[in-house]
Order: C-alpha cells, then sequence, then structure tokens
C-alpha cells in the first residue's frame, strides 16, 4: 500500500510538471478564474438598468405627473413624451422597452372610484426586461394610486400591504450570484478539461507506452491525475474567491470556504472520473473537445443554478439526480450563500461521493481497455 502512494505521488508530481509546461492550458487557467468571472458577472446582467420608457400622458393630471415621476433610474431611464399617434412608430423603430398610456380623465375616475385602465405597451423583444419591467410599472402605479387615494382621504378596498424580505442577498445583487456561479461552473469545466486532457497528451505524445513498461497500475496512473490536477483546480478556486470576488469586485462570501473546499474536493472525484471517460473515448484533443463542451454546458445548464430544478419535468429531474454536478451546485449554494453547517449539506456529499465511485469504477474499466489497446 505504502508503494502504491509513492508510485500515484511520483506520478502526479509528473502530472503538474506537464501541466506547467503546457503554456496554453495554464493561460486558460489563469483567464477562467478571473477574467471570466469579472466578465460574467459585469457583463450579463439581467437586471432591470436603464430601461427606456415612452409616456403618453392623455390626462395631464397630477397623478399621471405623479406615476411618471416614480419611474426613476437605476431601473428606468427618465421617461420622453411621446403622442398617442407615434406609439405604433416608436414600437416597430425599437425606440423604447416601455411605453406607458394614461388615459384622459384618469385621475377623476380613480378619485370617484372606478377603475380606469393604464395601457403598458411592451417590446418583448428584450425577454428579461419585458418580464421583469412590467411588473415594476404595475406595483410603482398602484402605489401611486393608492398613496394618492389616502391623501385625498379615500381608501381602496383591494389595498394590501406587503412586506417582503430577502434573505441571504437582502440586495438582490445579481452581481454576486453570477460572479459566484462563474467561479462554481468553472470547477466543473476546468476538472473535466485538465483530467481529460491530460490522459489525450498521453496519447497524442506517446508516452502512454512509457508507462506501460513501467511498474505501475492503472489505477495509480488514474490515481495521480485526479490529485494533481485537482491540486490545480482547488488552489485556483480559492484565490479566486478570496482574491477575485471578494477583494477585487468586493463581493461578500457569506459561508465558509473551507467547507465549500471540502465539497469541491468530492466533487472533482466524480468529474475527474467522468473525464477520464470521454477521454478513453477520444483519440486526439479535438476530439476530446467536441465531447466534453457539449457535456460541461448540459451540466450547468440544467444542474439548478441557471433554473430551479423544481421547475423541470419529473424525468428530467431524475436524470439530473444522477449527475453530479446537480448535487454540487446545491451544496455550493447552500454553504457559500446561506452559510449553511455540515449538518445540513451532507446528503449532498454523500450523493457527490457515491456518484463518484460509479463513475470512478467505469472510468478505470475504460482506461484499463485503453490500456490493453494500445499494448498490442
Amino acid at each position: 500500500m505504502l508503494q502504491w502512494f509513492a508510485n500515484v505521488f511520483r506520478l502526479g508530481v509528473k502530472e503538474l510538471a506537464s501541466v506547467w509546461r503546457d503554456r496554453g492550458m495554464v493561460v486558460f487557467i489563469i483567464w477562467a478564474f478571473t477574467g471570466t468571472i469579472y466578465l460574467v458577472s459585469a457583463g450579463s446582467n439581467t437586471e432591470m438598468r436603464d430601461a427606456s420608457v415612452g409616456f403618453v400622458d392623455r390626462d395631464q393630471s397630477a397623478l399621471s405627473q405623479r406615476i411618471r415621476d416614480a419611474l426613476r433610474p437605476p431601473h428606468f431611464s427618465p421617461p420622453r413624451s411621446l403622442d398617442a399617434a407615434d406609439i405604433d412608430k416608436a414600437m416597430d423603430g425599437a425606440r423604447f422597452t416601455f411605453v406607458i398610456d394614461i388615459p384622459p380623465r384618469f385621475e377623476r375616475d380613480v378619485l370617484s372610484g372606478r377603475r380606469p385602465a393604464i395601457q403598458i405597451n411592451v417590446d418583448a423583444t428584450a425577454m428579461t426586461q419585458a418580464g421583469t419591467g412590467s411588473g415594476y410599472i404595475q406595483e410603482i402605479a398602484t402605489r401611486e394610486v393608492h398613496q394618492s387615494l389616502r391623501e385625498h382621504g379615500r381608501t381602496s378596498a383591494s389595498m394590501i400591504d406587503f412586506t417582503v424580505r430577502s434573505f441571504f442577498n437582502p440586495n438582490l445583487d445579481e452581481q454576486r450570484h453570477m460572479a459566484v456561479m462563474e467561479i462554481i461552473n468553472n470547477v466543473c469545466l476546468l476538472s473535466i478539461m485538465l483530467v481529460g486532457a491530460a490522459v489525450v497528451r498521453e496519447r497524442e505524445h506517446g508516452t502512454i507506452e512509457h508507462l506501460l513498461v513501467m511498474p505501475v497500475t492503472p489505477s495509480e496512473i488514474v490515481a495521480a491525475k485526479y490529485w494533481a490536477n485537482g491540486l490545480i483546480v482547488l488552489v485556483a478556486v480559492t484565490l479566486s474567491l478570496n482574491l477575485v470576488a471578494r477583494f477585487a469586485m468586493g463581493i461578500p462570501i457569506g459561508g465558509s470556504v473551507p467547507l465549500y473546499l471540502v465539497g469541491a474536493t468530492v466533487f472533482l472525484f466524480a468529474t475527474m472520473a467522468l473525464g477520464v471517460m470521454l477521454a478513453t473515448l477520444s483519440a486526439s484533443m479535438p476530439q476530446f473537445a467536441l465531447l466534453a463542451f457539449p457535456t460541461v454546458i448540459v451540466m450547468e445548464v440544467l444542474s439548478g443554478g441557471m433554473a430551479p430544478i423544481e421547475s423541470m419535468p419529473d424525468a428530467l429531474r431524475i436524470v439530473m439526480s444522477a449527475v453530479p454536478s446537480t448535487h454540487y451546485v446545491a451544496y455550493s449554494h447552500a454553504v457559500l450563500f446561506r452559510d449553511a453547517g455540515m449538518d445540513i449539506v451532507w446528503p449532498e456529499l454523500v450523493w457527490m461521493a457515491g456518484l463518484g465511485a460509479v463513475y470512478t469504477t467505469i472510468a478505470l474499466m475504460r482506461f484499463r481497455s485503453m490500456l490493453t489497446a494500445s499494448n498490442r
């Protein structure tokens, strides 16, 4: 057993040296955990920001002006006046995301107890702003109408006051969520790419034959690739969370980073096995990339990071429960966002460890078959 660990250590040192000599891979790792974190969090913002608004005021009353004044930055740009006859032309020309049409006698009807309608024209090609912004506008208009009724000594029987408390991200800061999620996604990408590229590199450079004549077993070769490439990813993740997210971008990390790294280590055990499996199916690096990237994309999109697992079809949820990234995302959210402890997240660790054991068994079988074929 001691000899097994000694061989794994020496082979792992060889893996570290091999990655260090691959300058393209080094640059890719650095960029993945620095530049992409900033670009994705700052550039992929789906929050309401400076939405353009056209305002058709046929009432010219204090209430209509009040609603107009309530549409303020940062969610909306200052509304621009528009004639009713120009609504269709403005929407066709994509001049505004929203055009609000206030009808005549609007304030009089409101104070008389009637329920006049405000027309909101939405350019739904801007899907994110269209859905969120129309809700904002309705909420703003309702609030201003109710406030105006109070000032005139009137009450609204349908008035309901809501108290909303946002936990774990009280400012609803999407940049914080996107930055941390990009780090989580890059762990999945790099773990598969690094170990898979290491296997393919051995075949392309012919060094796989050197390993075959050495007194090492397939399990030692695979384990060495696991710990060496896993160490690279864990170091990169730790530096990215602390230097890029916390220090450079000022994003607070509410949970325990050491506990997160425990889960990331178990997750790497599973995804690196997947990387070895994909590499054994590939004869060259381009073939491996064609297999790896679609796999990573599916894992990232359907694992609960971009859309809740609960909203997916039942059959898809069952399939994705056998994918380690689903449990890794749930684990990461609980630890980094909600400051959960081991007593809460241990089931996800068990799932990832179990799936990792299954994947590693299959990966070793495939790897032995590849070595046997190469030895012929």
